[in-house]
């Protein structure tokens, strides 16, 4: 018997719905599971009911009753803290399916140490399912976005059957579970990055609208005439235009750290370019265009010795890389959850607390005030002074899962393991006649952008969609850089967790197939 619920009427035919695959299961084992971490289960009278009694009433692994559920000092909501005298602690809640209930409680593999279950992770996320004209999709365009793992599709779904209200204000206990849900996801966010308070997480739609923050708060107020910013060749356009606005309404200047030709930052060359005068330095952690690892850690301190602020782009190097802003010292950090697992128009600011505090709002309106008259208006304190309105709030939530997702894999396993797929793509992709690699950067991420010789890369890319390959064919919002190599747009493959060495094989054999070569090398 197949059922979503593992609970089924006849004990005898429980099964667990895993990729498709109808799996027997113990149901003395499910039982004693169920007990240890939902608390009792009870299948008598006929119910098919788990009593929580010993469990989290909702995900997030708070309760609304709990008295320390929100930031210590962060601002009051006072109609929440109403709501809390009206809730019941001793009453139990009674759910029919435990597992879309607390989508924690998925079965997961165990990782251990010395034993990485990819087979598992492909199967966390259903999209890698789809066929695309009848073949089995290979997803090579991480650096665009990323899939999303059943267990935050099910965060999601979770959040809008059981939590959906909004936020910090509301005296009703919707409210107070969605503003638990939120708030544990800025908390998470906070030990991903191995912030020192989540008072220094702003919650914002991207990287890029992160950027321009800054920009349009920090940037205003300490930028002026004759002014410098710094950046590198290596930049996004979301971290190029915002400085480029800033530079013409300030008279300042925007310099440019060069690359040499493996696509790396030249050093001697940075040095040179700070002066007095340098107010900021931007930069990339990973560039999106040719996986170089920049050295965020020297520059960032050199920065820091002429007294500039650092802004790190780390958009590319969240879902591939362990992440500590308190080793990297930087006074800002930005990402966007689509590009590590989560879902699309959530991201995050991080800014060091006492920097934040000095920075004007960006937008006005609700949640980022204290109180408002028509004289003037006080605003709350970092970081709900940067989130006016009503925020992405399920998003928030969905990348909370993320992270969750990925601290169970762990990323210094991640690293591991992408560095080992990027050493066989690289190697393999060097054995297709004409084609050239762009960036080749000792310390480098999941990126292998080419160019193959008779071949424009449009061509390349529709050609492998043909094939059920993904991969992105353009300038990836990184014009410059790919001008340093004298090139308009490179053929970008990009890897993630869920990727294999099949997935390479695939894109080889295809490049082969293109170039009427494929006798003389497959796979």
């Amino acid at each position: 018997m197949t059922t979503s619920d593992p609970f089924s009427s006849d004990p005898n035919d429980w099964n667990f719905r895993n990729a498709g695959v109808d799996i027997p299961i113990d149901p003395n084992l499910i039982a004693a599971l169920a007990k240890e971490f939902l608390g009792s289960y009870d299948r008598s009278a006929g119910t098919e009911e788990l009593v929580l009694s010993n469990a989290p009433s909702f995900p997030e692994g708070l309760s609304p009753e709990d008295p320390n559920r929100f930031v210590k000092s962060g601002p009051s909501f006072s109609f929440l803290e109403e709501t809390r005298a009206f809730v019941n602690p001793s009453s139990a809640i009674q759910i029919t399916d435990p597992f879309s209930f607390h989508p924690s409680l998925v079965p997961s593999v165990e990782l251990s140490s010395g034993n990485f279950d990819l087979s598992y992770v492909r199967n966390d996320f259903p999209i890698l399912q789809e066929k695309v004209n009848g073949r089995n999709l290979v997803w090579l365009d991480n650096a665009a976005t990323t899939h999303k793992p059943q267990s935050v599709i099910d965060r999601l779904s979770y959040f809008y059957k059981h939590e959906n209200s909004n936020i910090h204000r509301g005296a009703h206990t919707l409210a107070a579970r969605a503003t638990d849900a939120y708030e544990s996801a800025r908390e998470k966010v906070k030990q991903f990055l191995n912030s020192s308070s989540s008072e220094e997480i702003v919650l914002v739609r991207g990287a890029t609208e992160a950027i321009n923050l800054v920009a349009q708060t920090w940037g205003k107020k300490n930028i002026g005439k004759d002014d410098e910013i710094l950046i590198s060749w290596l930049e996004h356009h979301a971290n190029i235009v915002p400085w480029q606005i800033l530079c013409a309404e300030k008279g300042a200047k925007l310099k440019v750290i060069p690359v040499d030709e493996t696509g790396q930052i030249i050093l001697s060359e940075y040095q040179r370019l700070l002066t007095p005068r340098t107010k900021l330095v931007a930069f990339t952690q990973v560039s999106n265009a040719l996986g170089t690892v920049t050295p965020v850690e020297a520059m960032t301190n050199q920065a820091h010795s002429i007294g500039a602020k650092v802004l790190v782009d780390g958009a590319q190097a969240v879902s591939h890389m362990r992440v500590d802003v308190q080793a990297i010292d930087c006074d800002f950090y930005v990402f966007s959850g689509h590009k590590v697992f989560a879902p699309t128009g959530i991201g995050v600011l991080y800014g060091k607390k006492e920097v934040l505090d000095t920075m004007p709002p960006w937008q006005g309106g609700g949640n980022m005030i204290q109180d408002v008259t028509f004289e003037k208006t006080v605003y709350q304190a970092a970081p709900f002074r940067f989130e006016a309105g009503t925020g992405n709030i399920a998003d928030a939530v969905g990348l909370g899962a993320a992270i969750d997702y990925l601290n169970r894999i762990g990323m210094d396993r991640v690293a591991e393991y992408e560095h080992s797929l990027l050493e066989y793509g690289t190697t393999q992709l060097l054995r297709i006649p004409g084609l050239k690699l762009i960036g080749t950067a000792k310390d480098k991420a999941g990126v292998l952008s080419f160019v193959l010789d008779g071949f424009k890369t449009e061509d390349v890319g529709r050609y492998l969609a043909q094939e059920g390959i993904a991969v992105r064919s353009g300038h990836h919002c990184a014009q410059p850089i790919l001008r340093r190599f004298g090139l308009e747009s490179t053929v970008r493959p990009s890897l993630a967790i869920y990727n294999t060495c099949e997935d390479i094989d695939a894109l080889i054999n295809a490049l082969f197939d293109l170039i009427g070569g494929r006798t003389s090398g497959p796979l």
